[in-house]
């Protein structure tokens, strides 16, 4: 296991699988302890055993009672959070206008964008404290390029987490904390399931995995203090985004 994290704090919500898992998996290897959050309590009991030594902390994101609750309590605890990797995102497979719902809309609205705003706001006052902090949120392709497949709820909160990122390091710089918004092209994911017409078995195996992005989430973390990584983007070397076969999906 390397060391380079050793002693560091990292706080991961969406952390019971896909990307939040898989970053929370690296983190833990080279030596932060890591606290993942979700709101499963089963998901996340199968995560720190994946994890080996995680503590697990069931919440939504989507609370902001809980989600300070739950900041309160891992400070109390720790005394710090490092990191943050924001990790918990969702879809819903009706999603475009023809079909998406008012509850819908606020749904994905909560978890994909107000979630992490609740979390920066629960770990930025500790960050200044120390005069240095790492916030990792995660976005999607869907942050930067338009596409059907994605409904206004996925690509409206995508888009605004590179603002609240980028609000992140113009406020905070001087306090020494960085944020990093990392926009990942199609991973293989449980979300996919939430699609109108999930993809198959071939197509998954040809898209990004899930340790990719917990290498990407752990190079961004493990960068000296004056560094900070503003926008990463990654996507599968068959990127059906720019070559075709994705288009919107059928009610």
């Amino acid at each position: 296991m390397s060391e380079s994290l050793k002693g560091k704090v990292a706080w991961v919500t969406g952390g019971g699988s896909g990307i939040g898992l898989a970053g929370a998996i690296e983190l833990a290897r080279a030596g932060a302890h890591v606290i993942v959050s979700g709101r499963s309590a089963e998901t996340l009991k199968s995560a720190t055993r994946a994890i080996g030594g995680a503590e697990a902390v069931a919440m939504d994101v989507g609370d902001q009672k809980e989600v300070a609750k739950a900041a309160e309590a891992l400070l109390k605890r720790h005394g710090r959070i490092d990191i943050l990797l924001n990790s918990a995102g969702i879809n819903l497979p009706k999603r475009n206008w023809r079909n998406v719902s008012i509850e819908g809309w606020d749904q994905i609205v909560a978890t994909n964008l107000s979630g992490m705003f609740y979390c920066c706001q629960a770990v930025l006052p500790g960050m200044r404290k120390h005069k240095e902090g790492l916030v990792i949120n995660i976005s999607s392709w869907a942050g930067r390029h338009a596409s059907p497949l994605f409904g206004p709820g996925y690509y409206a909160t995508k888009s605004a987490v590179l603002a609240l990122t980028a609000q992140i390091n113009i406020e905070e710089c001087r306090n020494g904390i960085r944020a990093t918004s990392i926009l990942p092209g199609e991973v293989a994911t449980p979300i996919l399931e939430k699609r109108p017409v999930p993809p198959s078995p071939e197509e998954r195996a040809r898209m990004l995995q899930p340790e990719d992005l917990g290498r990407a989430v752990l190079f961004v973390a493990t960068l000296p203090p004056r560094v900070c990584i503003n926008e990463l983007m990654i996507t599968p070397t068959w990127n059906r985004f720019i070559v075709g076969g994705l288009e919107a999906a059928p009610d």
